[in-house]
Order: structure tokens, then sequence, then C-alpha cells
């Protein structure tokens, strides 16, 4: 594995266990705000993460009390002072990131608890899997400071769809864990957050490492595809590579040999 070690900066705190990357946002004193700093750090070992063929899984959570506030208020008032221009150059650092964290290669858990405002639903939403505590809550309060939830938008309009979208962009209002819950923007709320995550860990161990992969791509790829030619052809190839491919093969095999599978060999 990439050798992230324990390794804490004024950013970002990440460490591996067991082939599994941890990174927590690491701005407490300022509720985990992002600016521009955070968000190159964070881009940084996404792109390092990624080349790491060992890594089982990404956990995404933070330091303190809260996820986090979304964008850091200071670093938005001094963008307010630059060019137009340079603010599409500062927004477009944040898009990539949300679009590298959705595209990750490797499954990714959310881990949230406190406050998880603003952009900071953005990073949730591009999380495969987003476990919560019963007190966390969220927010899409840009409009409040006369602004609007851009970059973010495509990847909380998917997860919680549009009609759910004009309320909450519009309103600002507190979403608490329970609607969070049945606006799937959580898959659970949970007492005991880090047991769950490690049992999640569990059975994504259980699975074929390129199949993850594969499936995550399959989503992302047919997600709002009309099921026309192009789609049909797609989903085809799929499932046919998947069949031939070494992994494919090698868990059926141990299947009806009543075997573990390679990639189970370690547990």
């Amino acid at each position: 594995m990439t050798d992230i070690g324990s390794r804490m900066n004024r950013l970002l705190l990440t460490r591996d266990e067991n082939g599994v990357a941890w990174l927590s946002l690491n701005r407490p004193e300022k509720h985990n705000a992002f600016d521009d700093k955070l968000i190159a750090s964070f881009l940084t070992v996404l792109e390092q993460l990624s080349q790491d063929d060992s890594l089982t899984a990404l956990v995404l959570t933070a330091q303190g009390k809260h996820f986090s506030s979304g964008a850091d208020l200071h670093w938005m008032q001094s963008m307010a002072n630059k060019t137009e221009k340079q603010n599409l150059q500062d927004a477009r650092q944040l898009a990539k990131l949300l679009y590298a964290l959705d595209n990750f290669n490797k499954p990714t858990i959310a881990l949230v608890h406190g406050a998880a405002f603003g952009g900071a639903l953005g990073l949730i939403c591009c999380c495969d899997i987003a476990i919560g505590t019963p007190n966390c809550r969220f927010c899409l309060s840009e409009v409040k400071l006369g602004l609007i939830p851009a970059t973010i938008s495509p990847y909380v309009i998917r997860t919680i769809g549009q009609r759910q979208s004009r309320r909450y962009f519009l309103t600002a209002e507190l979403i608490k864990a329970e609607t969070a819950l049945s606006l799937e923007i959580l898959h659970q709320i949970s007492y005991q957050p880090e047991e769950t995550v490690e049992r999640i860990l569990g059975q994504l161990r259980n699975n074929g490492p390129q199949a993850l992969k594969a499936a995550k791509e399959l989503c992302l790829q047919c997600h709002n595809h009309p099921i026309d030619e192009s789609i049909i052809e797609y989903t085809s190839h799929a499932i046919a590579t998947a069949r031939v491919s070494a992994e494919g093969q090698e868990g059926l095999t141990a299947f009806f040999e009543k075997r573990e599978a390679s990639w189970r060999s370690d547990d």
C-alpha cells in the first residue's frame, strides 16, 4: 500500500489500516471548513491513493465536533474581491475534487457526525456509502449568503432528486438525520458508526476487487442513461468481460469447489 502511514498535517489526517485508507478532515478549530489549500491537499491524496492497487476502500471522516461547515467564509470573502476569471479557476478546483471523489476507483464510505453544511454535503453525495450518527444534520445554506450550491448540485440532485433539491436549495432549511435518511443522503443512521463502517468494510473484503471497481463504474455509466442500444451494448460487454476475467473465473470456480476465493485468502 502507498506509504501514507499515519500522518497528520494542518489540513488532513491520513492513516492506512488493513488495506483501508482513512482520510479525515483536520481543521476542527474551523469546524473543518474547506478552502483552496484543503481542496488541493485532498486532490493530491486522492490521486496518490487511486494508484494504489492494494487499497480496499477509502473512508472519509473528520476530526472534532462536526464533519464540516462547508466552505471557509474567510476564503469565500477573499474570493469575492477577485475577478470572475479567478473565481472560475477556483471553482473548477472544487469541481475537480468532487469529480475525483465521485469517480474514485475503490469503494468510498462517508462517516458523518455533527454538521455537514454546504459543500460538505456534496462530498457525502460523492461517496458510495454514507453512515451518519443520530445527531448529524445537513443544510444547503448557500442562498442565505446570496450564493448557490453550484458545483455540488449535480451530485446532490442525483442523490435526492430534482423535486427535493428545489425545496432544500431554496429554503436552506436544516435537514435532520432521519430526514437525510429518507432523502437517501444517508444509507444508515448508527449509534455505533465506526462499528457499522467496520462491518461494511468486512462485507467489501468478501468481494472481488475488480468486480467492485466495475460495479461502481456500472452505476455511474447507467445512471439516467436512456435504455437504448448503446447502454444495452455497454452492459453486455461489461458482463462478458467479467465472465472471462481471471477474477470472474476464480470466483465461479471457488463457488463450485466450495472454497474461499483467492482475494479472501488472508481473512
